[in-house]
């Protein structure tokens, strides 16, 4: 008899693979921790990118955070019909984009829909396009605290915008955006002194924008790796969102915090290419593809195994001679990176004592759902 482990599916021979499945009594474990790690649940603000699931966001709300922060419009309108209050689109909407957002703003009206800016031409758009259709836009100004990807750095242009956006009558602004996506030194004392450092020039600026007759903003900060550092400041809203599934690369770096992975792919040998390769049906198209080969997927059960090529629809692995697969072997992998992962799959098989039990939407992977 195959002994029980936490990731073994019984009636597995029901499942078609590859397949993404998620362990819902992990997935709440995980909610649970986060929400230990701060003060009070109102500074928790978890990033759906991970998920990409209406089932998970109601486990969070059901669990107490009403929170939340996302990447596109779909993740923002599926938060929405889960009537969630208070919603941060992380990202400067513009053309086709801000006229989607005000869509969502318009026919979503329990959730309190805001967004990120970094520079003046594309809040005077938002506003125009607020004032147009009778509505005013919460707004963050984006801060380039490292990661140079999008924002301001902060200092004085991120001083004069926030002041300039003052004066925009279809925008409300509310706060700071700090995210430290570059920092992820597996060393937590590392981390912390990166982390810190960036931080200084958010809380100057926030003591500026006080210092100049406005209310304190509200800053919004970090990721998953910056998480515990972020939970312990007062007042500062934590984003983490890989927390909720965990994966490899997270589990290998970030060992002081307690996150269970909770989210696997199931893959099955389809072939013997020779006496020492396996080919599992485990592609691009099954497992984020963007890290080195060898660091994409870590098979729980079959940890020797090593790939050596993958395409659309396969992946080779060594598995040395004298092994004893045979096709038809059932391999679970855990991804390094879970959130790209789940954007490959329609829906998640969800595990329940060892059985399959139910399929949970991955409904925001598409671009759009209605608007």
């Amino acid at each position: 008899m195959v002994a029980e482990y936490w990731y073994t599916i019984n009636d597995v021979d029901k499942l078609d693979t590859p397949a993404l499945v998620v362990y819902p009594e992990r997935v709440k474990q995980n909610i649970a921790t986060a929400i230990a790690m701060v003060d009070d649940v109102a500074r928790l603000r978890p990033h759906v990118k991970t998920h990409k699931s209406a089932k998970v966001t109601r486990l969070m709300l059901e669990a107490g955070i009403t929170k939340f922060k996302c990447a596109t419009i779909a993740e923002a309108e599926m938060l929405g019909m889960c009537n969630a209050p208070d919603v941060l689109l992380a990202y400067q909407p513009f053309g086709p984009k801000l006229y989607r957002f005000i869509q969502l703003i318009l026919s979503y009206q329990n959730t309190k829909f805001s967004c990120l800016i970094d520079n003046l031409d594309a809040a005077v758009q938002i506003s125009g396009a607020a004032l147009k259709n009778k509505c005013r836009v919460p707004v963050y100004i984006d801060l380039n605290i490292g990661q140079n990807r999008t924002g301001i750095k902060p200092g004085g242009d991120a001083l004069k915008l926030y002041i300039d956006c003052q004066s925009l009558p279809g925008l409300e602004v509310v706060g700071l955006h700090a995210y430290d996506g570059h920092i992820h030194n597996a060393d937590l004392v590392t981390r912390t002194e990166e982390c810190d450092k960036c931080f200084e020039e958010v809380v100057r600026l926030q003591s500026e924008i006080v210092a100049k007759g406005y209310p304190e903003p509200v800053i919004i900060a970090g990721g998953s790796p910056t998480f515990p550092i972020h939970a312990k400041r007062a007042r500062i809203e934590c984003s983490p969102g890989t927390f909720v599934y965990w994966d490899k690369g997270y589990q290998a770096n970030f060992i002081e915090q307690d996150f269970l992975p909770a989210a696997l792919v199931v893959t099955r040998v389809i072939s013997l290419p020779d006496e020492t390769k396996l080919c599992l049906d485990l592609g691009h198209k099954s497992i984020a593809a963007e890290r080195e080969l060898k660091t994409r997927v870590y098979f729980i059960n079959a940890p020797e195994l090593e790939a050596i090529g993958q395409s659309e629809e396969h992946l080779v692995v060594e598995a040395g001679k004298g092994h004893a697969y045979k096709v038809g072997d059932v391999i679970y992998g855990m991804p390094y990176h879970v959130c790209p992962t789940v954007a490959l799959y329609e829906r998640a098989i969800t595990i329940e004592d060892n059985k399959t039990i139910d399929e949970w939407r991955n409904i925001s992977r598409d671009r759009k759902i209605t608007i």
